[in-house]
């Protein structure tokens, strides 16, 4: 059964966000990238769990997409109940250790 993939407005933020720093209106290879992201996230649907658990963070999840120096990770919680996967936050892998405020 597939899962329904929930973006948070705080990871729709994110996205945007980053679309606009690699300045996407600009390079057909930004937008590609941001197509593969996304695509990526969606592809959460099928198999949730097969992403790393973030250490210290209980029920977190995290995907890492692209590649050195440039990767991303997306941070998410699978609510196995509900069968639905929901995005939380969206960053760039090199950035400071993730904060609990992060999230919201």
């Amino acid at each position: 059964m597939a899962y329904l993939v929930n973006i948070t407005a705080r990871a729709e933020r994110d996205l945007v966000e980053l679309y606009g720093r690699i300045r996407g209106d600009d390079s057909e290879a930004a937008v590609k990238w941001y197509r593969g992201l996304k695509e990526s996230i969606l592809s959460l649907e099928r198999q949730p769990n097969r992403c790393a658990l973030i250490r210290n963070k209980q029920k977190l999840r995290n995907l890492l997409y692209g590649k050195k120096p440039h990767v991303y990770r997306v941070i998410y919680r699978v609510a196995e109940k509900r069968k639905q996967v929901d995005v939380l936050h969206i960053r760039h892998a090199a950035r400071r250790k993730m904060k609990t405020r992060d999230l919201t």
